[in-house]
C-alpha cells in the first residue's frame, strides 16, 4: 500500500513519516508531497520517493497522488485559501480512486465557534461528500504553539493573554503524528471522527508555572480583557487582522473551545500523551 503524505517537509508531516517508519512501514511505499523539492532531499536520502505537490497547482496535486492508495491530507497553513486547497486534494483522490483519506481537523469542527473551525468543517464536508473512505482526526492545539510564549516570558517574566481561565488540552505535536502513522498503517478506523487532545487540559497559570520551569525564572501570568490585549497586540506593532485573530482565539479558549479531553488520543498511540512541561522543553 503507497502512502502520500501531503506537506511532507512541514513540522507534522516529518514527523508522520517518522512515525511510520518507526512502525514498520517500507520507506519505498511512501510518498512525501512537497511544494519545494529542495527541502524533501534528506527524506530522498531515506528511501522515500518525493513528488511535487503543491495545493494550488491542481496538475502537481493530480499527477503526485497517480498510484496511490491512502493519503494523509495536513491541512494547509494559509488561513482563508484552505479550503479550496484541501479541494484540489479531495478531488485528486476521487479520481486516482484511493481507498483511505486521512485529514486533520480542528475540535468539533462542524459545531464548533473556534475561529479555525469553518475552513475544516467546509474541507469535512466536502470528504464526506466525496465519498472516499476516510478518517478525520481532529486535533486540538500544539503544545509547541506557545513556544513564542517561553520566548517572550524568557526576557519579561509575564505570560499575557485574554483567555480568562480557559483550559486547553494540548499534546505534543509528535503525539498526533503518531496517531495519523497509527491510521495510515492499521484497519478499522474507516468512518471514524476521532476528536484527539491531552490527556490533561491545563489553564493559562498552570502554562505560565510551566514556562516558569522551563526557563528558570518566575513568570506571571497577566490576565486581560480582550480589548486590552489588542490595544497590546498593536503596541508591539501587529497588523489589524493578526490582531483580530489572536484575540478571538482567546476569546474562544476562554469559552472552552479547547478544554474537551479523553483518552482517544493516548489510546490511539498506545500511551500517555506528552505532559505539558515536558513538550514545551522539547520545544525549545
Amino acid at each position: 500500500m503507497t502512502i502520500l503524505i501531503t506537506g511532507a517537509t512541514g513540522q507534522l508531516g516529518r514527523l508522520v513519516i517518522d512515525s511510520l517508519l518507526t512502525r514498520g512501514a517500507d520507506p519505498q511505499t511512501i510518498v512525501a508531497g512537497a511544494r519545494n523539492l529542495s527541502k524533501a532531499a534528506d527524506l530522498a536520502a531515506r528511501g522515500i520517493r518525493v513528488v511535487t505537490l503543491d495545493y494550488d497547482d491542481a496538475a502537481s496535486v493530480s499527477a503526485a497522488l497517480d498510484g496511490v492508495d491512502s493519503v494523509l491530507l495536513i491541512s494547509g497553513s494559509e488561513v482563508g485559501k484552505r479550503t479550496p486547497q484541501h479541494k484540489a486534494v479531495i478531488d485528486a483522490a476521487k479520481a486516482a480512486g484511493v481507498t483511505k483519506l486521512v485529514y486533520t481537523s480542528a475540535p468539533k469542527a462542524t459545531t464548533s465557534d473556534l475561529v479555525l473551525a469553518p475552513e475544516h468543517k467546509a474541507t469535512e464536508e466536502l470528504i464526506a461528500a466525496s465519498g472516499i473512505p476516510a478518517v478525520i482526526l481532529r486535533n486540538n492545539w500544539y503544545t509547541e504553539n506557545y513556544v513564542e510564549s517561553v520566548s517572550q516570558a524568557a526576557s519579561t517574566g509575564v505570560l499575557a493573554a485574554s483567555a480568562g481561565d480557559g483550559k486547553v488540552a494540548s499534546a505534543s505535536r509528535r503525539d498526533f503524528a503518531d496517531a495519523a502513522a497509527v491510521v495510515l498503517l492499521e484497519d478499522g478506523h474507516i468512518g471514524e471522527v476521532y476528536e484527539l487532545g491531552g490527556d490533561v487540559a491545563w489553564d493559562f497559570s498552570e502554562l505560565a508555572a510551566a514556562i516558569a520551569e522551563v526557563v528558570g525564572r518566575p513568570v506571571e501570568y497577566k490576565a486581560l480583557s480582550s480589548e486590552e490585549h489588542a490595544a497590546g497586540l498593536a503596541a508591539a506593532g501587529l497588523d489589524d487582522g493578526t490582531i483580530g485573530f489572536l484575540t478571538t482565539l482567546d476569546a474562544d479558549i476562554r469559552g472552552g473551545a479547547l478544554a474537551d479531553t479523553d483518552d482517544t488520543l493516548a489510546r490511539l498511540i498506545g500511551r500517555p500523551t506528552t505532559p505539558l512541561l515536558e513538550g514545551l522543553r522539547a520545544a525549545v
